[in-house]
């Protein structure tokens, strides 16, 4: 079973070269070079060239490498895309996704720039418009890989509060969750932007752990620890999926179907689960 680990997913400037080049040395799981919101306008085609750069540079280990473009409605989106395919880049990500033929065109654009087959798109699902049309954005192309909730936006565009709690992105959250699972994509939560507040922030990766996400988008190096952390199975959890494993083997070849561990029932999709956590945990130790 081949499991990507995407517990901390860092945005970088791409205008900024320091920390392109700071991004070498942190623990972050996956980076976003970013050409969209932290780039101004007169500074968008210095920063794809950088993150270009950049990104032939290397160095940067077994860390997930991302580009995120501008739209394509914007002036710089169409030569993002192209120099995106042939940049080395493992993914895409492409900004206020809001149908699956935004990503199918951003896929044609990529396909007629000689992109390899092997580059994914991501996509940001950050408007109420998104929201709406997962299910569709899921099932777009066969680039597609993640979805990345973006969840300062749709603050904004909901007219909501900031809460601790973050009920009022639950049914956003939930949304996107249920349509990145029901076509195997990988799903990302949004950011935490109070980098003061550690404690919410902890709640938050908490939350979104407990919810199903893979991981959450960093604005901060500082906050990987805590997002390494929390989204990684404990020693106690893996030793339990390893447990469950065995026990439910052990069933299988007496011909039984189930089987009981510490008093509780198990079968075939709790074998599935197990079999999840054991992996991560081996693909994390790996990095």
């Amino acid at each position: 079973m081949a499991v990507r680990p995407r517990r901390s997913v860092l945005y970088m400037p791409g205008a900024n070269d320091r920390a392109l080049k700071k991004a070498r040395t942190l623990p972050a799981d996956a980076l976003i070079l970013d050409l969209e919101d932290s780039v101004a306008p007169d500074a968008k085609d210095r920063a794809r060239a950088l993150v270009l750069e950049a990104v032939k540079a290397g160095g940067y280990g077994r860390r997930e490498i991302i580009i995120r473009v501008n739209g394509l409605d914007t002036p710089w989106g169409h030569a993002d895309l192209a120099a995106a395919a042939a940049s080395g880049a493992d993914a895409v990500l492409l900004p206020k996704v809001e149908s699956g033929d935004a990503l199918r065109m951003a896929d044609r654009v990529l396909t007629a720039s000689g992109a390899p087959d092997g580059l994914d798109l991501w996509a940001m699902m950050e408007t109420p418009r998104g929201i709406l049309a997962a299910q569709d954005v899921a099932a777009s192309c066969h680039r597609l890989d993640c979805l990345v909730l973006g969840t300062s936006d749709l603050t904004k565009d909901l007219q909501a509060l900031v809460t601790a709690d973050r009920l009022p992105m639950l049914t956003a959250l939930g949304l996107v969750l249920l349509a990145a699972r029901a076509y195997g994509l990988a799903v990302l939560d949004g950011v935490h932007v109070d980098l003061e507040d550690e404690a919410g922030f902890a709640a938050a990766c908490r939350q979104g752990r407990a919810l199903g996400f893979d991981g959450k988008t960093l604005i901060h190096p500082r906050q990987i620890e805590a997002a390494n952390t929390t989204f990684a199975p404990g020693e106690d959890e893996v030793e339990r999926a390893r447990t469950i494993i065995a026990a439910h083997a052990e069933a299988v070849a007496a011909g039984k179907g189930i089987t009981v561990v510490d008093g509780k029932l198990v079968e075939a999709l709790h074998v599935d689960s197990a079999r999840r956590t054991v992996a991560l945990a081996e693909a994390i130790a790996a990095v």
